[in-house]
């Protein structure tokens, strides 16, 4: 079969060197790149009735010429043209911009196409394309015109004229991709016809057919990779199966200082099934800020411990890693775990120390952040890795997790909650436990957005929250990329209060502090001989103060929405009632949304999906290393639907044994295991 993509662009007529390496900059190298370049909307120069169009529309009209043109020429090179012209019964003044040269051409009763935009009050259109209607054909009247994503020296012409030449050239060797059975399921239109009618449709209706098949295409192989990976994991029986007592799980859940919620018994049944199995749990649990995936995590690795195995928890940042080997060692108390860190920041000796007791094995938990799994470091028997926070990890990037001991058993933990779109697309190769039960007692953070001229009655409550014994976070955010700034933002804040609140203490917490500074900040807030704690983004993730009922955040409109509720999260972990205050002065529409549906709910996982329609997917994360795919059609908020569809389509072929063996899947299988993720992976 002829392969288009290894037939370049340098093949069709007209494309020069030049225009191949713009073509370059645009991912077009080969024909089927150049196939796959689709448009991403259309021009309509279908003709329509004027009485149809509405004022300020864009429309395309028949019209006769009824007055001779005038020219008007101003500064060096501008000039306008008009000219009466019969539309539809109305006289109306057709306007064209530099465009002097068609002066001639406008001779009285020439029947004229005129696209542009309509101006009812004044009768006039501002013409941006017009043709002939007596000229030769090959005009856009009547048709819809694709709009594709080009730049440089390439023009919207140029391109359309490429396409159609690589479709009357190579348009019958395009290759049917999807299994008979789906395209006839889901009344699909071939793909050599779906791939012509997206660059060329008849109507709308044509288009939006022909979107639709490749919309699906595009998103089940996806899908099917991620469900490919995820069927080979449980098929290969080369993990560590878990040998845990029901009974030495109850016993530590009853040391805990609280009763663990329904939510968080379900999601501590569903891991330790998963780590009883003789293949890799590779697990998702994604739960509320607050909503106790700590302890989830504290008892799966207590389970691992006490079948023998080693654990590791890998956490985004070292006041964060040296937060959790508290918490584990005062819920380990008794256990005879014992718990150890490793992070940049620690002496060689400390660290050697450390790497040496995993080694030998008497260390049986370790928590650090992402170097952990970088470093040379050799267990004794890793069974579990836990990380925290690390939804900016992509599937390759997890698959590494799985390398670093004998197929240990992963658990992903992330206090993002995540859309279900996204969901099943950064993490479609997992399992996903969700925690949506807050623990008992926990009262609903009130939130309030104000403007900056209201900061002397903020700092008011902060001296009223602290007269009550109680304390307060005060967030700055990141004005650009650098510290330093981050830092100075941080620094004047840091001065603003201490003038305002003399009779307070008042700490700072920013990333550029050493290790021994920040832990003696954090050390004397969570001691309450710090009242107001001035800080960075570092306190966005897992710092507990139950003690702290009031955070403020500075330039609120700065973030994105599901990092503020991270924030607000910081707050709210104790018996009293905690407040959340937005100070920000938004200039968009889309700040002044963020801040209205903060005071709206707290619940995170509507903050989520609202976001994911404020910002879209790729800056769902806060980073573009967010493991999500760049897709090339497809839209995870519009086409949700198509996503599930394709998702589930995949996961019954991929857990099929017909899928694996036999020619009829050979070409699909080939597709999805030229992928890196598979390199590891043994088919048999």
């Amino acid at each position: 079969m002829n392969n288009l993509n290894e037939i370049t662009v340098r093949k069709l007529k007209g494309v020069s060197a030049l225009k191949e390496g713009e073509l370059h900059a645009f991912g077009i190298y080969t024909i089927q790149d150049l196939l796959n370049h689709f448009p991403f909307r259309y021009e309509d120069y279908r003709i329509v009735d004027l009485s149809e169009v509405k004022n300020g529309e864009k429309a395309t009209v028949l019209g006769i010429i009824r007055g001779m043109p005038m020219l008007q020429r101003y500064g060096r090179a501008k000039n306008r043209l008009t000219c009466k012209v019969e539309v539809g019964g109305l006289l109306v003044t057709a306007v064209w911009f530099n465009r002097h040269y068609l002066a001639e051409q406008l001779t009285l009763s020439r029947e004229i196409i005129l696209t542009g935009k309509w101006e009812q009050q004044r009768l006039q259109i501002t013409v941006t394309h017009s043709e002939f209607a007596d000229a030769a054909g090959g005009g856009r009247a009547g048709s819809l015109q694709p709009v594709y994503s080009i730049g440089g020296n390439l023009t919207q012409g140029w391109i359309r004229k490429l396409i159609g030449a690589a479709l009357e050239q190579y348009g019958e060797w395009i290759p049917e991709v999807l299994p008979a059975q789906l395209v006839e399921k889901h009344r699909l239109m071939s793909r050599a016809k779906a791939v012509e009618l997206i660059h060329l449709p008849d109507d709308v209706k044509q288009g939006q057919e022909a979107r639709r098949r490749m919309v699906y295409e595009e998103l089940f192989l996806f899908q099917l990779k991620l469900q490919a990976y995820r069927s080979l994991g449980k098929r290969r029986k080369d993990g560590i199966a878990h040998v845990i007592d029901s009974a030495s799980i109850r016993e530590f859940a009853s040391t805990l200082p609280f009763e663990l919620t329904d939510a968080q018994k379900k999601v501590v049944n569903e891991i330790l099934t998963d780590m009883r199995r003789g293949s890799a749990m590779n697990r998702l649990l994604q739960g509320d800020v607050g909503s106790g995936k700590t302890v989830v995590a504290a008892i799966a690795l207590f389970g691992s411990f006490k079948a023998g195995h080693q654990g590791a928890l890998m956490v985004p940042t070292e006041i964060l890693a040296e937060q959790h080997v508290r918490s584990l060692e005062r819920l380990f108390q008794g256990t005879g775990i014992v718990v150890g860190l490793l992070t940049g920041s620690l002496s060689d000796r400390k660290k050697r120390d450390v790497i040496a007791g995993l080694q030998m094995g008497i260390v049986h938990v370790v928590v650090g952040t992402h170097a952990l799994i970088q470093e040379p470091v050799v267990f004794h028997s890793l069974g579990l890795v836990v990380t925290d926070e690390q939804h900016r990890f992509g599937v390759n990037q997890r698959s590494v997790l799985r390398r670093k001991g004998i197929s240990p058993d992963v658990l992903t933990m992330t206090a993002t909650p995540i859309p279900r779109t996204l969901a099943i697309t950064a993490f479609g190769d997992m399992d996903v436990s969700t925690l949506k039960e807050m623990p008992k007692g926990r009262k609903p953070i009130k939130t309030y957005w104000v403007k900056h001229n209201a900061l002397d009655r903020v700092i008011s409550f902060v001296r009223k929250e602290a007269a009550a014994g109680r304390q307060s976070y005060v967030i700055c955010p990141l004005i650009e990329e650098s510290d330093k700034l981050d830092v100075q933002n941080a620094i004047d804040a840091y001065m603003q209060f201490q003038q305002a609140c003399p009779e307070l203490k008042v700490g700072l917490l920013h990333g550029r502090l050493t290790a021994a500074e920040k832990e003696e900040a954090m050390g004397e807030f969570a001691s309450n001989s710090c009242q107001v704690l001035v800080a960075t983004t570092v306190v966005e993730v897992g710092v507990d103060v139950p003690n702290a009922t009031l955070i403020i955040i500075m330039d609120a409109e700065r973030f994105g929405l599901s990092q503020l509720h991270q924030l607000r999260g910081r707050v709210g972990r104790g018996e009293h009632q905690s407040h959340c205050i937005l100070i920000a002065d938004p200039k968009s529409e889309t700040g002044r949304q963020r801040m209205k549906v903060m005071t709206e709910t707290t619940d995170g996982f509507e903050v989520a999906r609202r976001d994911l329609e404020l910002r879209g997917p790729g800056d769902f994360f806060g980073t573009k290393q967010s493991g999500l795919p760049e897709f090339k059609i497809a839209d995870l908020v519009s086409d949700y639907e198509w996503l599930e569809i394709a998702r589930e389509d995949a996961g019954e072929l991929t857990e099929s044994d017909g899928f694996w063996s036999g020619d009829t899947y050979k070409a699909l299988r080939e597709t999805i295991l030229k992928d890196g993720l598979f390199q590891s992976e043994q088919l048999d």
